[in-house]
């Protein structure tokens, strides 16, 4: 009937990562899905999503079950065999496996059907993780590259338009003033509210920023 404060004890559930929406926005239907987390990870707090897949490529796991218990994680293991698949994979795969423990619909695991889940692994710049906790804790250590991403994502809602290169200097800009502040969401705001993307539009016949009307 009230909106109440409610205090969090287990690090792995604190922050969006563990919120049960982005859990099981982030899963099929039958099962979680490593590549699924990885790229929602990767596009939405990193700013980096990785490219689409080749048209031919088999994303079928079921040819890898031959009556032997696997976890998802072995299963993404021999996918990654594929010289044509590792490259992108081991990027969403180290991800998604941090957030096993999670199951389809957010609640906290430590087996997947018989198999003990394993979430240590090492993320693309070398770093090792081993828990949701320890993953929100990388992103928090690296506030900007979270806030460069969510300024991106602003500026791009304000603009009402794709974010073209010649604007890029200036969310950098933005998240530099915003890191003095602490980089306190208000920073940001007034930053794209004060931007030249924001108060001016290109003069397309001359290439040149005019006044917005």
């Amino acid at each position: 009937s009230r909106m109440r404060r409610i205090e969090v004890e287990d690090e792995n559930r604190r922050g969006i990562l563990g919120h049960s929406s982005i859990l099981t926005l982030t899963s099929l239907g039958i099962r979680t899905s490593l590549v699924t987390r990885g790229k929602w990870f990767l596009t939405n707090l990193v700013g980096i999503p990785p490219p689409e897949p080749p048209a031919d490529v088999n994303t079928d796991l079921e040819r890898f079950k031959d009556g032997t218990p696997r976890s998802l994680r072995d299963l993404m293991e021999l996918h990654r065999a594929d010289p044509v698949c590792s490259s992108c994979h081991y990027l969403m795969d180290t991800i998604g496996i941090a957030m096993e423990n999670f199951d389809g619909v957010g609640r906290y695991r430590t087996l997947d059907g018989e198999i003990t889940i394993n979430p240590v692994e090492i993320l693309f710049d070398g770093t090792e993780i081993d828990s949701p906790a320890a993953l929100r804790n990388w992103l928090v250590e690296r506030p900007n590259i979270f806030v460069g991403t969510t300024t991106e994502k602003l500026m791009q809602f304000a603009l009402t338009r794709p974010l073209e290169w010649y604007d890029i200097p200036h969310i950098r800009t933005i998240v530099r003033n915003a890191a003095q502040n602490d980089y306190k969401i208000s920073s940001i705001i007034l930053g794209i509210v004060e931007s030249v993307p924001f108060q001016m539009r290109m003069n397309e016949s001359s290439g040149e920023a005019v006044a917005s009307n």
